[in-house]
């Protein structure tokens, strides 16, 4: 008997054994691109029974590894993913109740099968409910063209023909780098992306809904920039580096640039830099007022633009041990633009009688410099690495000054309606920025994860603005005009969101709370200091159904806010220009707007197809809108009174009928309700924009490629702006085993130039603007890529992954002008 219930005994721990549940876990990435591999196939086998599964599954939405194996022995288990060649890899059980497989790479299956020509989709584009990745070093034109260029072929991003960048639909959006916010980039975007070389990108994503660990200023969307240096440690056994070293010579000017990146045991490295020297000449701007009592006025300038701009970047790793890492990151930008001019301004009719003429020379100089360093420290709390804990410093200051200088060709002293005489601005805005950040990640059980976080941000925005008369060509300070204005602001939040994954759904929900305080001063100058706080409660949420490992829809929410920054409240009066003055609103409040989503994916071998459709409204819009004074001078400020709706529909399509053929499609649309009570004006319409492009690989491996991009009028409260047209064809050629790339780009808009229009009404006047930019250029561009290894090590990203800064108004987006003095900059241009 004894004997008996020894052997139950034995029976019935061998049976709980075999039953026992193993978790096999772990990421599958992309080998080239270091980018995970959401929804490919997982299924395991027993040892010499490869006929049929055991377990069966898919990698979750960040290509991440979670399968249950019950029993012991010998195991295979293999990966299947679209375009991929299928990985397999051997594993032993011995009841652990969890192993980590690390990191499973896949790499591309370009073979052709006897008879059968495999024609497999480029991983291009990678689609999730709530981001889209574009894969730059994929794109044939990432060898010639530069970031903004391929800003214009990315899906939900539009560059019009003044460079300013919409994403979504809207301008409401953060620029990060690198998994990081850069101020530098938020506030120069349209100058560093003209002069960046695509082939610095790795990739760019779309972040459609970033959820509660951004910031809730003005991430509706982020537009986040992945750099080429594959810098990051991984493994101390991957030694080796990887760089490259461009030139491109044009019609338009001339660029340099140069990278480097690797790792030596636990330490890794990257470094960037460029140059690039801008030129736009011939730039004419030109425009007609007609006001309410008859008053007309004509305006015409023909000037000049010249941007050198300097950029470099570099970053440390160190691997302190299997579980722990730190970082540290710094970047330097330097930029000066320089616009003249000689405008010619004539007034008649109304209350100018007969009327009269004048004429000037306008030079502006604007200098900027930028610095944002980063450090930190992250460490996984749990051998399964699904628990970590981060910490992150990130340091920020953009000094900059700009001069304005108005030179009136005689004395007009004798006209009564303005001053007309010579004049001197000189303006130094200075903001410093200090960011704290804490993030937590523990898992909750199978596939649901909480996340919590708290941060902290000190602003100190600056801004010395100075006014001189030039008497008898002797510059001299006018205190009156003068201002000196001090806003400080300290932000402190604190979120928390879940993640969760049930079989083919999933879902993402976060809560976040952010308090402000802020206070303003003035040192000189009239304004009222004052000092105010206040907290946001910011929702939002996302849920996904995955039908299939190819199709997947998905329904976003979310609710942002945007702080009025320095550029919106400060009451400065700039009276560089005689017939107009431009100044902020100190008494602006949050702007709320809130976004809903729709999202469907679809991808097969050959066709790569993405539908959106958004509705965002905000019933406080923050805006710049103009009006007439009495003296019939035209005043340029913000309002917080404007009510907007805004449908958008886009889609991206990639079809690959044959091998050495593709075709791409990336548009929308937009019906946008704008209105103000305030003002009495509204507006509404239609508008539209879309890239059309084919890749063809000729015979001797020569790759063309060809594209055409359009934008209908764009609308805002009280006008437009045109649309526009362009076409763009490269030849690429790869020589020494991809080492040496020679590309011949041409690029044109179908009317030979850029020819932009802007309507502008009121209850009070109506302007007609008519802006002609000769865009046309001709470029080449060579590319050394050196190094000795093949292998991509991971790239950092950064826990800080939100920021506060104030969005930009179209002129000091782009931070460029004509030189015209009329308040309205233009900085058009494709960048070289």
């Amino acid at each position: 008997m004894k004997r008996i219930n020894l052997l139950f005994l034995a029976i019935l721990f061998s049976m709980t054994m075999m039953a026992q549940k193993t978790i096999v876990t772990g990421v599958l990435k992309d080998s080239i691109h270091n980018t995970t591999e959401p929804h490919a196939t997982v299924r395991v086998y027993k040892e010499n029974k490869l006929g049929k599964p055991v377990a069966m599954s898919v990698t979750g939405v960040n290509g991440e590894i979670r399968q249950a194996v019950s029993g012991k022995g010998k195991y295979v288990i293999t990966f299947n993913s679209i375009g991929k060649k299928e990985i397999r890899r051997e594993f032993t059980l011995n009841g652990e109740s969890n192993i980590n497989l690390g990191t499973v790479f896949t790499v591309d299956d370009s073979k052709l099968l006897k008879g059968v020509e495999v024609v497999a989709q480029k991983p291009l584009v990678k689609m999730e409910t709530d981001k889209m990745t574009y894969n730059v070093q994929e794109d044939v034109d990432s060898k010639s063209q530069t970031v903004l260029d391929m800003l214009r072929k990315v899906p939900m991003v539009t560059v019009d023909g003044q460079d300013n960048i919409s994403v979504n639909g809207g301008s409401s959006y953060k620029i990060y780098v690198d998994g990081k916010p850069n101020p530098m980039f938020n506030s120069n975007a349209s100058q560093i992306f003209k002069a960046m070389p695509a082939s610095m990108v790795k990739n760019i994503e779309v972040i459609t809904n970033p959820g509660a660990k951004y910031d809730a200023e003005g991430t509706s969307c982020i537009l986040n920039i992945n750099i080429n240096h594959n810098g990051g440690s991984t493994a101390a056994n991957m030694n080796g580096y990887n760089g490259s070293v461009s030139a491109t010579a044009g019609t338009r000017g001339y660029r340099g640039s140069a990278s480097v990146s690797g790792q030596q045991g636990k330490f890794s490295y990257n470094a960037m830099g460029l140059y690039k020297y801008g030129k736009q000449n011939g730039t004419e701007v030109q425009f007609d007022r007609s006001q309410s009592d008859g008053s007309n006025m004509h305006y015409y300038q023909k000037g000049k633009n010249h941007t050198p701009i300097t950029l470099g970047n570099i970053g440390l790793g160190l691997e302190l041990d299997s579980m722990s890492s730190m970082h540290a990151s710094l970047n330097l930008m330097k930029y000066r633009i320089h616009n003249e001019g000689h405008p010619t301004t004539t007034l008649s009719g109304g209350s100018y009688g007969n009327g009269f003429s004048y004429s000037n020379l306008n030079i502006l100089n604007m200098d900027n410099f930028s610095l944002n360093a980063s450090a930190d420290y992250s460490r996984f709390l749990n051998k399964d690495r699904t628990s970590s804990i981060s910490l992150t410093y990130q340091f920020s200051t953009e000094p900059h000054r700009q001069r304005n200088y108005s030179y009136y060709d005689k004395n007009y002293s004798n006209i009564p309606y303005f001053n007309i005489s010579d004049r001197f601005t000189d303006d130094h805005p200075h903001s410093t920025e200090h960011t704290v950040q804490l993030d937590y990640v523990t898992p909750l059980a199978k596939g649901q994860t909480l996340s919590m976080g708290t941060k902290y941000i000190h602003h100190l925005n600056r801004s010395n603005s100075k006014f001189y008369d030039i008497l008898n060509g002797v510059e001299t300070y006018n205190a009156d005009n003068s201002l000196i204005y001090q806003d400080k602001q300290s932000i402190g939040a604190a979120y928390a969101e879940y993640n969760g994954t049930f079989g083919k759904f999933s879902t993402r929900d976060g809560l976040r709370y952010e308090h402000t305080w802020e206070s303003i001063s003035y040192e000189l100058g009239k304004g009222s200091d004052y000092k105010k706080n206040y907290g946001n409660l910011v929702p939002s949420a996302s849920f996904t159904y995955n039908i299939n490992p190819a199709v997947n829809f998905g329904i976003n929410y979310a609710m942002h806010i945007l702080r009025p920054g320095i550029t919106y409240l400060n009451p400065y009066i700039d009276k560089s220009n005689p017939t107009a003055l431009t100044y902020g609103n100190p008494n602006l409040e949050v702007e709320k707007s809130h976004n809903i989503g729709l999202v469907a994916n679809l991808y097969t071998p050959k066709f790569l197809f993405n539908l959106t459709a958004s509705e965002n409204f905000c019933n406080n819009q923050i805006g710049e809108y103009t009006f007439l004074d009495s003296k019939n001078l035209l005043n340029t400020t913000y309002s917080n009174d404007i009510r907007n709706r805004w449908t958008n529909i886009s889609t991206f399509m990639r079809w690959v009928p044959k091998r050495n053929t593709t075709l791409m499609f990336s548009g929308g649309m937009d019906y946008g309700d704008i209105r103000s009570k305030k003002l009495n004006q509204k507006n509404n319409g239609w508008q539209f924009n879309g890239y059309l492009g084919l890749e063809q690989t000729l015979p001797w491996s020569l790759q063309w490629s060809i594209g055409t991009f359009g934008q209908s009028r764009q609308y805002n409260l009280q006008g437009y702006n045109g649309g526009i047209t362009f076409f763009t064809t490269a030849f690429t050629k790869k020589l020494l085993d991809d080492k040496l790339n020679i590309s011949l780009r041409y690029n044109v808009p179908f009317t030979g130039k850029f020819k932009i229009t802007q309507y502008t009404h009121s209850n009070a006047y109506e302007q007609k603007m008519k802006i002609t930019v000769p865009i046309q250029d001709i470029n080449l561009t060579v590319t050394w890529n050196f190094g000795n290894t093949k292998k991509h090590f991971q790239q950092h990203q950064s826990r800080v992954n939100n920021e506060y800064g104030e969005q930009k108004s179209v002129n000091q987006q782009l931070g460029t002008g004509t030189g015209t003095g009329t308040g309205t900059g233009t900085g058009t241009g494709i960048g070289m």
